[in-house]
């Protein structure tokens, strides 16, 4: 990581207000910050709420869709919102035939690519999918396990990282 650039981790549960608490951080930093949406969308339910994020934003972003090579943008000297690991891990994962030790290698490669070219602000969004209990499914014990895996990974480099319980942001680093 460039010596210039910070790290933020943003984590928690599903509808647990990570997404506009991150938004409101990147703001505060910037008046022009950079999105880069990771999802891939598959069905209508998740296109609209794609469409409600999109929406939140308005104008004052640059929005960037990238499912998987985040470094193939420049950042320099920019603040940018990854949204979300979850879904980037998940692309990673299916790309690699749900084999998590290649997913895994995969995203810590892209990973450092992307925050080491640049000298700026990240802040990266994720889930805590682990907290709902193992299972029963082994496709998605995997996926869980990866997630855990990228989850640690990212916190450890990060300079911050923030829970968010029930819409109140805790900073645990």
């Amino acid at each position: 990581m460039d010596k210039n650039s910070k790290i933020i981790l943003v984590t928690g549960g599903q509808k647990s207000g990570k997404s506009e608490f991150a938004e409101k951080m990147a703001l505060g930093l910037s008046d022009h910050p950079a999105y880069i949406a990771t999802a891939k969308v598959m069905d209508e339910e998740f296109a609209k709420r794609v469409e409600k994020h999109k929406h939140r934003r308005q104008q004052q972003w640059e929005n960037i869709e990238e499912e998987r090579l985040l470094s193939k943008h420049r950042m320099e000297h920019r603040v940018v919102l990854v949204d979300c690991v979850t879904l980037w891990a998940t692309n990673f994962f299916f790309e690699c035939g749900e084999d998590i030790e290649q997913a895994y290698s995969a995203l810590e490669q892209e990973f450092c690519r992307f925050v080491e070219a640049e000298d700026a602000t990240f802040i990266f969004v994720t889930n805590e999918i682990g907290w709902g209990g193992v299972s029963a499914n082994s496709m998605q014990r995997s996926f869980s396990d990866l997630q855990g895996r990228v989850n640690q990974f990212i916190a450890a480099q990060a300079n911050e990282v923030y829970l968010l319980v029930s819409g109140i942001p805790v900073r645990i680093k």
